[in-house]
């Protein structure tokens, strides 16, 4: 008996909503992700991307457990001397919720081009609204 391998072109691609209002930031990151990578299925292979989108509403409303939202940092830097720019969390969930809850998800994806594939189908938004209602995404429980 042969082992299965996917082929790109050979899989149908889903949509998933992943509801972030209550949830643990870590919790919900390794369910995405795990979706992303295509995890959840019999026909999972490592190296062809056989993950389904993922679309993460109420990111506003998602929780930090325990001193995360005063101790924890965003760190950037530029690439120039001097440029490293510090970001508390407090202040990232007031006003870019978006960002830290895709830095979560895509930081537990592989970090070459296929992990940018997947992470190219993540969308987050921070209301319970969402444009892609025409996909007809399917409610997954956490």
């Amino acid at each position: 008996m042969k082992s299965f391998m996917a082929k790109p072109g050979e899989l149908e691609k889903k949509w998933y909503v992943l509801d972030a209002e209550g949830k643990v930031l870590g919790r919900l990151a390794t369910e995405a992700a795990s979706i992303l990578r295509g995890k959840h299925r019999p026909t999972f292979t490592p190296n062809v991307d056989t993950g389904d989108h993922v679309i993460v509403i109420n990111a506003d409303k998602i929780v930090l457990t325990g001193n995360k939202l005063q101790n924890k940092k965003l760190y950037r830097h530029s690439g120039y001397p001097g440029g490293l720019k510090v970001i508390n969390y407090s202040t990232l969930m007031a006003t870019r919720p978006e960002l830290a809850v895709r830095k979560a998800i895509v930081g537990m994806l592989p970090h070459n081009r296929l992990g940018a594939a997947m992470a190219r189908k993540l969308k987050v938004y921070s209301g319970s609204e969402h444009p892609h209602q025409a996909q007809m995404p399917e409610a997954w429980s956490i």
